[in-house]
């Protein structure tokens, strides 16, 4: 039978007793690698020559990670220079540990994400405490992944897999796979060389001038062979969170209801007064709140602030009760970036918004909320928050409950927990909990309940509105199974996940 040119060079290149992988074929026959590929898989699918593949994995330093390699990680110098500052462990004010180290821009916040996860110590209410006695595998003198760093730095090999998958998700080193081909001779390749083989003259293609000529009547055409590598093309998508996101919003259009909007950085007045939240009130401070540095809100509606300014110190209603703690007005117009999404909500409740609330009325929004929060895995300082509300006479807890059971059956999602908790704004109240399909952990997606007099009557509302904020991101992990919100996004998002994760339809 007549072989291709290729098959006849490869059978002739080729060893019984040695195996000799594509690119020393290719280099002998002075043929391209994916010829020498596509001729050996029709040898073997004719028993001619034996086919074996094995993977190899490389890791690359990445520019970051030689920063890195030269100057020390940055969990590794936020613990010295928090060794330094502290005494026996005693918790230092972060910002003058973070001053100490060096740190700037994006390193800070890796430096945090990484400072507790490697076991230096704990971050508290914006303060560090260093372990001056941590594990040895703690040890900055002697970190893994420092160690792995220098090692590729000075063009060393790394046999640790677990600690080559941590950098490549921190974006410190590429890792890449690679399908290495052996091929040898079989007893029935070797008798065919014996024998003897007759090249064949194949076309690998169509060409316009074998159309023109009429060549191609008689010419002889090579198979295609559909196992023969190709380069990988790695095209642009929708991130999984927008993916998310667009689902969400489907979903809750397809339950009736219609979408707000409104300012990232708004007046605190919208942002917490209006629900009923003391002014002194610790998620009111500087370690949650993102305080921007720009004049005040002229434009509040004046007759409302009065009555936020009267509930907050006499409470509504007869029996009600206020804070009896100070409020000011120059308090409520500082502007900050919203640290939930409800400040939407109380626009539109309040008519400020300019929507229809006479009820019933359903609306939702899926946006960016900014909290000053510790990073970990399911906290980051930025998230999107799925809000929603219900205005209808007569609402219970179990209108609320079976929202929620709707919604996130729409997900796949059928096991939600309830937890019955506090707000100020809110009662009854309750926190929503998931269970991850890959840990099994239950973890928080959510908090809900139904407005306060406080709340309502202040606005001008006088019937039930039942409300919630959910986490997208927290949603996106039970779905796709990340265990890690820094997975979804941020430096150390891990970028092949978000090629493959899919967003549940």
């Amino acid at each position: 039978m007549p072989r291709s040119e290729a098959e006849v060079a490869l059978l002739r290149a080729a060893s019984a007793t040695d195996a000799k992988t594509v690119e020393q074929l290719a280099a002998e026959t002075d043929l391209k690698p994916e010829t020498v590929t596509r001729a050996a898989f029709d040898l073997r699918d004719d028993g001619l020559v034996a086919v074996e593949e094995t993977v190899e994995e490389s890791a690359t330093i990445t520019d970051e990670g030689r920063t890195y390699a030269e100057e020390g990680l940055p969990e590794v110098r936020l613990y010295r220079a928090a060794l330094d500052a502290g005494d026996d462990g005693d918790p230092v004010e972060m910002g003058r540990v973070i001053g100490a180290s060096g740190l700037e821009g994006p390193e800070v916040d890796i430096a945090l994400s990484n400072f507790a996860r490697k076991g230096y110590g704990s971050i508290d209410s914006g303060k560090l405490s260093a372990d001056p006695d941590a594990d040895p595998d703690a040890d900055p003198d002697a970190d893994p992944e420092a160690a792995a760093l220098a090692a590729l730095a000075a063009d060393e090999s790394v046999a640790d897999d677990d600690v080559l998958s941590q950098l490549d998700r921190r974006g410190l080193v590429e890792v890449t796979e690679r399908t290495v081909r052996s091929v040898t001779l079989t007893d029935d390749g070797v008798t065919a060389l014996m024998e003897g083989v007759e090249a064949a003259e194949t076309a690998d293609r169509l060409t316009p001038e074998m159309l023109t000529s009429g060549e191609w009547r008689e010419a002889e055409f090579s198979e295609y062979n559909v196992e023969a590598d190709a380069p990988e093309i790695e095209g642009g998508r929708k991130h999984v969170l927008r993916g998310m996101a667009d689902r969400v919003k489907d979903v809750l259009v397809g339950m009736g209801f219609r979408e707000m909007e409104g300012p990232h950085a708004d007046a605190d007045f919208w942002i917490n007064d209006c629900l009923f939240m003391p002014q002194d009130h610790p998620a009111r401070t500087h370690w949650d709140r993102f305080a921007l540095d720009v004049p005040p809100v002229r434009e509040l509606p004046e007759r409302l602030v009065d009555r936020v300014e009267a509930t907050h110190r006499e409470g509504v209603g007869e029996d009600g009760d206020g804070y009896h703690s100070p409020w000011s007005e120059e308090f409520a117009r500082a502007i900050a970036l919203r640290g939930h999404t409800t400040s939407l909500t109380m626009r539109y409740l309040s008519g400020y918004a300019g929507a229809d609330v006479d009820p019933p009325k359903r609306y939702f929004s899926v946006e960016k909320a900014y909290r000053n929060d510790t990073l970990d895995a399911t906290h980051l300082l930025e998230f999107f928050q799925i809000e929603g509300w219900v205005m209808a006479e007569d609402l219970s807890v179990r209108d609320l409950m079976g929202t929620f059971e709707e919604f996130y059956r729409q997900f796949g999602i059928t096991d939600i927990e309830f937890k019955p908790h506090y707000n100020p704004y809110t009662e009854p109240s309750f926190e929503l909990f998931g269970r991850h399909p890959e840990t099994g952990e239950i973890i928080e997606i959510g908090n809900s309940g139904i407005f306060r007099d406080e709340v309502l009557d202040t606005l001008g509302v006088d019937c039930d509105v039942m409300a919630w904020g959910l986490a997208l991101e927290r949603l996106a992990m039970l779905t796709t199974g990340a265990e890690d919100i820094r997975d979804l996004h941020g430096t150390l998002a891990d970028l092949e996940f978000l090629r493959n994760a899919e967003v549940t339809y």
